[in-house]
């Protein structure tokens, strides 16, 4: 049996080699989340509403979406709860559309989940996250509403491209290696 969730943390290419490393992680995949569609029925305050974006439409902030990456993981190996505090290790869970240099509402931290029951174990975990914060996190937790998968090119983009552009530093990627490992933590 697998799990699927749906992670924003900043710019896709680096969120994904992250969370692609942790033991349990068995497809990763990024995209645009919760956007502005022609099916969604709440109003779109003056922003564009498309159907399948591209990275180019997402760019301009006027689309709504966030560039996320879809998590399918092993529930029995990587249980949720680990999953949602690891990746609260990769992100600045206080900045307001904002990680690292990357600054736009496509960049905005969130936690998308499918299955409903997901929601308690995902707001557990980040009751207990607040607590090491004086401000108030800014990580959006919702419900999935939609998910367009991003070309290619932007898909395992730090495999194809090592020396590529990462707000993420090196030793992150270390520590998720060993993450969820036996004997590790």
């Amino acid at each position: 049996m697998t799990k699927t969730i749906f992670l924003a943390g900043g710019c896709f290419w680096g969120t994904q080699h992250y969370l692609k490393q942790i033991n349990g992680v068995l497809e990763t995949q990024t995209g645009f989340a919760n956007g502005n569609t022609a099916s969604r029925t709440h109003s779109n305050n003056g922003a564009d509403i498309v159907e399948h974006p591209t990275y180019e439409q997402v760019y301009t902030d006027r689309t709504g979406y966030a560039e996320t990456v879809r998590v399918v993981f092993d529930p029995e190996v990587l249980p949720l709860k680990k999953l949602v505090e690891l990746y609260f290790l990769c992100i600045e869970p206080t900045s307001l559309n904002r990680q690292g240099e990357d600054e736009g509402t496509r960049y905005r931290t969130g936690i998308y989940y499918i299955d409903p029951d997901d929601r308690y174990t995902i707001m557990d975990v980040f009751r207990e996250v607040q607590h090491g914060y004086s401000s108030p996190l800014t990580v959006e937790v919702e419900p999935l509403e939609t998910f367009e998968p991003a070309d290619a090119y932007h898909q395992d983009y730090l495999d194809k491209h090592p020396d590529g552009y990462c707000h993420l530093p090196e030793a992150l990627f270390e520590m998720a290696r060993k993450a969820n490992r036996k004997g590790e933590r």
